[in-house]
């Protein structure tokens, strides 16, 4: 089994980057080899997190694949958890954390997020031909997002 851990210091509040993670409906428009997304289900628990149920396509020039994950997401702890439901892998797990730093001397705000993921492909083949396009999309992934927080919330 794969798997993949970033943690990067980032020059944005912990609370916004867990709501740029939270907000699957935009992954299309920056997340690496995401093509679609498609929110099957949204509820929240009596506890305050928020599950959602996501259809992910991913793909690179002629091969694409449709997944099924739940997105539970704890805003009490800043923590983002998606597990695997259905699609072309065996396992999918990742997790983001999203933990406040104290400013610098320059007094700015500063944030550590980790990002980790965990996969294995159902099939070998599938594997050997997604699996380098996969490796290369995550990390890229941290990039993606601190991108896409300074195009929200502006440069920092």
């Amino acid at each position: 089994m794969k798997s993949f851990r970033n943690r990067r210091r980032v020059d944005f509040r912990a609370d916004d980057m867990y709501a740029l993670v939270k907000d699957v409906e935009s992954y299309p428009t920056f997340v690496p080899l995401c093509e679609a997304l498609r929110v099957k289900r949204r509820n929240r628990t009596e506890e305050g997190k928020d599950i959602i149920v996501a259809e992910m396509e991913v793909g690179f020039k002629a091969v694409c694949e449709r997944f099924t994950s739940r997105v539970t997401c704890d805003p009490a702890k800043r923590e983002i958890l998606v597990e695997y439901i259905d699609g072309p892998f065996k396992k999918l797990e990742n997790r983001w954390t999203f933990v406040d730093e104290p400013p610098g001397p320059d007094g700015a705000t500063r944030s550590v997020v980790e990002f980790f993921i965990s996969y294995e492909f159902r099939s070998r083949t599938l594997g050997l031909v997604m699996g380098a396009m996969f490796d290369q999309a995550f990390h890229k992934y941290s990039d993606a997002f601190v991108k896409r927080a300074g195009e929200v919330y502006g440069r920092r």
